[in-house]
């Protein structure tokens, strides 16, 4: 089965690399690509920081040196990226910005905290935190539609976000008798309009979910 993957890079790279190890063929088209925004990290008074998705770690990575400061993320991947990146204290909510912020409020309390985001946040984090902790909000990176789609044929499509699926409904390409895989209700959502054979939900948030809904390796659908 080849499976066309959406996401930005560098994530598709890392999605490609999952997919082969499972059987599968991977189709690298992403709808999104990420630019890094002109940013000042200020960290005087900060706690921990906060990571909502890899692309925030490498903006700042490049933003900044310090690696000294606890870190919260959304989830495994990111988790994974922060420790690469020099973090040793990292704690991961292995799930959506709900889990993340439950994490804070758990682990997190009197904490101020800086959240590493993009220049349009999939939620209000510091909303979901409430009084438990001060979050501050720092935008380092944008994510833009590409117009690209994939030069080979594809039977099966993942959707990593919302944004991915709307970029998706916006290109509106033929999707008869195809299967798509959405990481959440949110991000199904926009695909309904499209007429995909059938759109299976990840049973959790995390991507490894989203290639468990995929099945096993065969033939197109």
């Amino acid at each position: 089965m080849k499976v066309w993957i959406t996401r930005a890079r560098p994530g598709a790279e890392a999605t490609a690399a999952r997919l082969t190890a499972l059987g599968f063929t991977p189709v690298i088209a992403p709808l999104l690509k990420v630019r890094p925004l002109h940013a000042e990290i200020d960290l005087v008074g900060v706690d921990a920081l906060v990571f909502t998705s890899i692309n925030a770690v490498a903006a700042f990575t490049t933003l900044s040196l310090a690696r000294d400061h606890r870190v919260f993320t959304v989830g495994d991947a990111t988790a994974g990226a922060a420790s690469e990146a020099g973090f040793s204290s990292v704690r991961s909510a292995d799930g959506d910005l709900t889990a993340l912020a439950a994490l804070i409020r758990a682990d997190g309390q009197g904490l101020t905290l800086l959240h590493i985001a993009a220049a349009q946040p999939a939620g209000d984090l510091a909303a979901l935190v409430g009084d438990t902790a001060q979050v501050r909000t720092v935008r380092v990176y944008e994510t833009v539609e590409t117009d690209a789609g994939p030069t080979e044929p594809w039977d099966a499509v993942l959707i990593h976000s919302p944004r991915a699926a709307r970029a998706l409904a916006s290109a509106a390409p033929d999707v008869a008798d195809r299967l798509a895989c959405a990481i959440s209700e949110a991000a199904a959502a926009p695909l309904a309009p499209l007429g995909f054979a059938e759109v299976r939900i990840a049973a959790a948030p995390t991507e490894d979910t989203l290639l468990a809904a995929l099945g096993k390796p065969g033939p197109a659908v």
